[in-house]
């Protein structure tokens, strides 16, 4: 059965200039559509995202992320790989190494990433916030339960939320003086971009956690954290993006708790004992 990248090879000499300049650009770099925003596709392949959306439809898409998943997922089955780089032929050790590698790259690329200033906007947020909420679903919400475990260890109200309607109802609550953290490496998981959009019009300071570029997520957010990652879109689960999340997270408890380290180191020593007791 012929996939999606060979369809596409074969209505190219049909198709109108501006839409077989997409599909010439796809083709060409179907490794790399997974990553691209519409308005990235079509300023890469020199046409319109009015283009980029007749082009979908015209070839039988139900719009441009299911483009994006099925070329992907084509591309992933024809180069017989697994997150984009282990090949099903690796051995134990190159399966190692070349996650590893992978992994420390994204922390890596993260570092140079990362606006200070952002970071610096973000800590403050969090360190003044009344009430902070976290949402995040899938691989996301385990970056969400992270943060949580982390800053509700030094005294911060917080809350982590993965149910899509928990999410809604708590940002709606929200107000000035509260803070809303969206963790998606997609930045379009529609549940997470909803929440933080209610979140900012309930006046609260809305902060993101997500790859480099335009997305949904960025444009209902305040303060952008970009992370680092080759990760597709279609993969099998969150693997250096989730790691890059997690630094980031880390990051940014490690500023909080060097400007109030007199007042979070009690509450460190109070939570330890008090979790102590359960240990053998």
């Amino acid at each position: 059965m012929a996939g999606d990248i060979e369809k596409i090879k074969a209505v190219i000499n049909n198709l109108k200039p501006s839409e077989k300049k997409i599909a010439e650009y796809i083709i060409e770099n179907a490794d790399k559509i997974s990553e691209l925003s519409i308005g990235e596709l079509s300023k890469n392949s020199g046409t319109s995202e009015a283009s980029v959306v007749r082009f979908c439809k015209n070839l039988g898409y139900k719009g441009y992320q299911d483009l994006k998943i099925k070329i992907s997922a084509d591309y992933t089955y024809k180069t017989k790989s697994i997150q984009g780089f282990v090949n099903i032929n690796d051995d134990i050790n190159s399966i190692v190494v070349k996650i590893s590698k992978n992994n420390m790259q994204s922390i890596e690329k993260t570092m140079d990433m990362l606006d200070r200033d952002e970071l610096q906007k973000a800590a403050d947020a969090i360190l003044n916030a009344n009430k902070i909420d976290i949402y995040g679903v899938g691989a996301s919400a385990i970056v969400a339960q992270d943060m949580l475990q982390k800053f509700m260890r030094i005294n911060k109200s917080c809350t982590a939320y993965s149910d899509s309607h928990m999410q809604l109802a708590s940002a709606a609550n929200l107000s000035n003086g509260d803070v809303a953290v969206g963790i998606s490496y997609s930045g379009e998981t529609m549940d997470t971009v909803d929440a933080l959009k209610i979140a900012k019009n309930s006046g609260a300071t809305t902060i993101c956690i997500t790859r480099f570029g335009n997305s949904s997520i960025t444009n209902v957010s305040d303060i952008k954290l970009f992370v680092y990652s080759t990760e597709a879109i279609f993969r099998s689960g969150a693997m250096a993006s989730r790691i890059a999340q997690l630094n980031v997270i880390d990051i940014l408890f490690s500023i909080i708790a060097c400007r109030k380290y007199e007042d979070i180191i009690k509450y460190l020593e109070n939570t330890s004992e008090a979790v102590s007791s359960r240990k053998y």
